[in-house]
């Protein structure tokens, strides 16, 4: 049985340019929401589920309009740098992409132009299985007694 991929995109509503004074609703990275949200609506053939969500801040301020993808057991994908009004079409291009791919990865040669520089993180799935750097590092927290946690 095929099961369909499950995508978030998540979407910064503050990001704004350091000289904005406009109200809230006008914040390019509410624009960036809002395109976003409609172009999803209007993709009602896409052969994954895609959940928009709007997220009050992603702390990526120095690097406005940012967005995050992400799914289970793959990388979530975080880019910024983003056109609120040439960018929605780079965007859903890209979590067809990632919807697609096994790992959320999506190299960089393949990935839609504005996107290619814009990367701000490829963050591990909770539960990846990478490589130790050091074994002495790894915590276990049922080794710690009671006086090392005071």
């Amino acid at each position: 049985m095929l099961t369909r991929s499950r995508v978030c995109m998540s979407v910064c509503t503050r990001c704004r340019p350091p000289d904005f004074a406009g109200p809230d609703n006008e914040r390019p990275g509410y624009q960036l929401a809002g395109s976003l949200l409609r172009r999803a609506r209007d993709e009602t053939t896409r052969p994954f589920t895609l959940t928009t969500r709007g997220v009050r801040c992603m702390s990526q301020c120095k690097r406005p309009c940012v967005i995050a993808l992400s799914a289970p057991a793959k990388f979530t994908l975080v880019f910024g740098d983003l056109d609120p009004q040439a960018d929605t079409d780079a965007v859903m291009a890209l979590t067809r992409q990632y919807a697609e791919s096994t790992d959320g990865l999506v190299l960089r040669a393949d990935r839609p132009a504005p996107l290619r520089s814009g990367i701000l993180g490829r963050i591990p799935p909770l539960g990846y299985a990478g490589e130790a750097i050091d074994e002495s590092i790894v915590f276990d927290p049922h080794a710690l007694n009671q006086e090392e946690l005071s």
